[in-house]
């Protein structure tokens, strides 16, 4: 290619901007997925999604109708992570045991979809396909029907609160300029030291058994709590049904 310039009456080409990506519901939910893992759910609105696909919100209404919609496709996507087994019903209990850890674990992933959940009722066909397996396990257990609906209603409440909690000491951590794990560590020093010098006679018991208030992290009281919730329901199923972790 010659060094010459171009006459300075020539029009210089102009580079041509990258294509845009085709618009779908799909793209739309990547997009917002990927804005609330980056900025929160605080972040999110039609208006921003459109920006990050380079387009006008107007667009986007021909395949989502509006934020509810986008917030239960997402929280939907969110479920398709989800493995149900076929029910057992020798070990109901376990298996509804493994799911909620999984829903626990994905929650974990995108934090921000904890708190889009906790006011979604499920309707997409990942968190329907989710909600017919688990019941289908808990009817194969024995369980009560009435007790069962109410059970996975308070399930995910508990897995989707413990979740959000989560995000929230995150953004603590984030506001902090720490990774969590610092920050958690310098947290806890602060809390003992804290209690440590609250005056004992106004306080004997939560001095008294100060390393059983701060033992334990996030997973092991997570399951504790989910122990209790099965445990519980466990009690309601005939006689001889499986309940408790096996060992």
């Amino acid at each position: 290619m010659s060094d010459q310039p171009a006459p300075p009456w020539r029009t210089r080409a102009r580079s041509r901007p990258a294509p845009r990506r085709p618009l779908s519901q799909q793209a739309v939910v990547d997009t917002a997925l990927a804005l609330i893992n980056r900025e929160g759910l605080g972040a999110l609105s039609m208006r921003r999604v459109a920006q990050e696909l380079g387009t006008g919100p107007a667009s986007l209404y021909a395949h989502v109708s509006g934020k509810e919609e986008l917030l239960e496709l997402l929280v939907d996507r969110a479920s398709a992570d989800i493995v149900v087994p076929a029910p057992d019903p020798a070990r109901w209990a376990e298996q509804i045991r493994e799911v909620a850890w999984q829903a626990y674990r994905v929650y974990a992933t995108h934090t921000n979809l904890a708190l889009a959940s906790l006011a979604t009722i499920p309707t997409g066909p990942n968190a329907l396909r989710v909600t017919e397996g688990m019941l289908e396990i808990l009817l194969a257990g024995g369980v009560p029907p009435q007790r069962a609906a109410w059970f996975l209603d308070r399930l995910f409440l508990y897995i989707a609160g413990d979740a959000y909690e989560g995000a929230l000491y995150a953004e603590k951590a984030r506001a902090a300029g720490q990774d969590p794990p610092t920050w958690w560590a310098n947290m806890h020093r602060q809390l003992r030291a804290y209690y440590q010098g609250l005056p004992a006679p106004t306080y004997p018991r939560i001095l008294g058994h100060l390393d059983e208030l701060m033992a334990g992290g996030g997973d092991e009281r997570f399951g504790f709590g989910l122990d209790l919730l099965i445990d519980g329901l466990a009690a309601t199923a005939p006689a001889g049904s499986e309940g408790h972790r096996p060992g």
